[in-house]
């Protein structure tokens, strides 16, 4: 049984991510390219972007640069690419169809490929009779004894060779298959397109790639690429097949009606690279510790393809958002401060800098997106609405009377009108005292401060908020709440 003693260890290291532009960018597409890029990355090798678009009856408009697109956004730099160029060009499959001829003769030129001479009814005809038979059909029992000249007007065939198979998957370990699933596959199309079966192995040869990432669907071709490697006298690259990424519920693959939108759309909803990075590489991945949070040089530092797990990984939205607010917290101000220039509340726009920087480190450490920035700060720039709900909807808040509402209020304003500082230690002391004073928990007191002050659903820490507020703006809106009555 072959196995894979032709497969070496690579020393310049060669990744590739090779999407069909036939859609939009979504997490598995990432996480292949993802692992890809910090195999390359750790290695010091190269990251390349191919694009396969042989397949042109399913390619849409625009796709292409969507593509590109999403892996600049996500900081996923390639090094050779559609875009920019590189030594093994062009990297469009359709601007490669001369590379693909001259492969396929060397092929039909040793025997191992032939013109497919058979209409569509006649294969149909073959497909029926297996059926009707109980047996697998396979091309490769309708050989035809005597085929004709190729001339680009019909299939053309790979002759395979078909016998078992054993060889080393990087994430899966060792795998092997019988003779009875190898057949004689399509190499080049009647409109002269190659197939994705043959393009991909003789662009991955041409190019150079040492390691070749993607996803479970492949799997149960890979006997028949190997026996295209063999036809060729080609070395494998190394193999590495991520498992499927599953759903919230984990129980099926995750698919677009299950929720998970274009990598575009997470990043315009306020979602930042880091964090979408650190999530995708944790489907599937870890590195053996408790460590949730990874910088993009740890992840570098620290990926493995044998710490990627076989089994499927559940896609938790949850758990992308709170990671999100941990990579929101990492950024320095001065870079935090460009990434949300398009996320201010229109009402900020026209503020003082200086004070809109100090909001924003105020915030920092509540922002879960960028994108809730708005709702976090709008009250720092102007009159906030009244929003009772915040009050009724409140199981603590919504128990008190208008009389205990209107004290606690009364309360609050007097104790911090007679403060001589003005600052977020000095207003915390007397938020403190007032407990006492008042008898009342701190889940009710300060709640019904901050939503009277702000009517937000949620804010910085009170004394901070306050402070930034100042002294005038904070007893003018206790006292409008308290005349307003909040019930």
């Amino acid at each position: 049984m072959p196995d894979s003693t032709n497969q070496i260890a690579p020393t310049n290291v060669r990744t590739r991510f090779a999407p069909s532009p036939t859609g939009l960018m979504h997490v598995g597409g990432v996480r292949t390219a993802l692992f890809a890029w910090l195999v390359a990355r750790q290695a010091k090798g190269q990251f390349i972007l191919r694009l396969e678009d042989t397949d042109k009856k399913r390619e849409v408009a625009g796709s292409a640069e969507h593509l590109m697109n999403s892996l600049k956004a996500l900081n996923l730099n390639y090094d050779e690419g559609p875009d920019i160029g590189g030594p093994f060009g062009p990297y469009r499959q359709s601007d490669r169809l001369d590379i693909y001829r001259s492969w396929a003769q060397r092929l039909i030129d040793s025997g191992r490929a032939y013109a497919d001479p058979y209409t569509a009814d006649e294969l149909q005809d073959f497909r029926n009779q297996a059926k009707a038979d109980k047996q697998a059909f396979l091309y490769r029992n309708h050989r035809p004894q005597n085929p004709p000249v190729w001339d680009g007007t019909t299939p053309l065939r790979f002759k395979s060779d078909p016998h078992a198979y054993a060889w080393h998957d990087a994430v899966m370990g060792s795998l092997s298959s019988g003779p009875e699933v190898i057949d004689d596959f399509i190499l080049i199309k009647s409109d002269g397109y190659p197939t994705y079966n043959f393009a991909h192995i003789v662009d991955d040869a041409e190019m150079k790639i040492t390691h070749v990432i993607r996803g479970q669907e492949f799997i149960a071709s890979q006997p028949n690429y190997l026996n295209l490697y063999d036809a060729l006298g080609l070395t494998y690259p190394v193999f590495a097949t991520m498992p499927h990424i599953m759903g919230e519920s984990g129980t099926k693959k995750l698919g677009k009606r299950d929720g998970a939108k274009d990598v575009l759309d997470y990043i315009h909803d306020g979602y930042i690279p880091e964090a979408l990075i650190n999530f995708i590489a944790s489907l599937g991945w870890n590195d053996g510790t408790e460590q949730e949070v990874f910088t993009i040089n740890e992840l570098v530092e620290k990926f493995s393809l044998a710490r990627v797990q076989r089994s499927g990984a559940r896609f938790d939205e949850q758990r992308l958002l709170w990671l999100n607010g941990q990579q929101i917290r990492l950024l320095n101000i001065d870079d935090l401060e460009k990434r949300v220039a398009n996320f201010w509340p229109e009402v900020a726009k026209s503020a003082d800098n200086a004070y809109r920087r100090r909001v924003l480190e105020l915030a920092q450490d509540r922002l879960k997106t960028l994108a809730d920035l708005p709702a976090l700060t709008s009250y720092f720039f102007s009159e906030p609405t009244v929003n009772r709900e915040l009050i009724t909807t409140n199981k603590q808040l919504a128990k008190l009377s208008s009389e205990e509402v209107s004290q606690l209020l009364g309360a609050t304003a007097d104790k911090l009108n007679t403060l001589a500082d003005w600052n977020p230690e000095s207003i915390q002391q007397a938020l403190n005292a007032l407990l006492d004073q008042t008898g009342t928990k701190p889940g009710i007191l300060f709640s019904l401060v901050r939503i009277a002050t702000t009517w937000a659903p949620f804010s910085p820490q009170l004394n901070d908020t306050l402070a930034l507020l100042g002294r005038e703006l904070t007893l003018s809106r206790l006292n409008l709440a308290n005349q307003q009555s909040l019930q």
